[in-house]
């Protein structure tokens, strides 16, 4: 069964909107903080957007004012919308707990992530 399952990817040009959704465990969900992480190519993976399992949302510099993070606990599905996107928001994009990622026989478990690209 998978942990984290990422949707919601796609290809559009700048100043674009798009959705991602995560699909979460039920069982861990409702009880932990998430977040959605970034990865670039050739860069390491970067904190985009948190929230915590009260709600309350926390973002990067980079995307705040254009992205916004939320969860419905009833559907143990975490959100990422994305306005004004940019060129430097190509990425593919991940779910995860936080502050403590997943972890899985003694591994950091990562979903297969969203693709995300935007053309200028």
């Amino acid at each position: 069964q998978a942990q984290l399952v990422e949707s919601g990817g796609g290809l559009l040009q700048a100043g674009g909107s798009l959705r991602l959704s995560c699909s979460a465990s039920e069982t861990m969900f409702r009880h932990n903080g998430m977040g959605w992480y970034r990865q670039a190519p050739g860069k390491q993976r970067d904190l985009v957007a948190t929230i915590s399992n009260g709600g309350e949302s926390s973002y990067a510099d980079s995307v705040k004012g254009r992205f916004f993070i939320s969860r419905d606990n009833d559907k143990n599905t975490l959100y990422l919308q994305m306005y004004s996107l940019k060129p430097e928001d190509t990425a593919v994009y991940y779910c995860n707990y936080f502050p403590s990622l997943l972890r899985i026989n003694g591994r950091t478990y990562w979903g297969q992530g969203t693709q995300v690209t935007v053309s200028s």
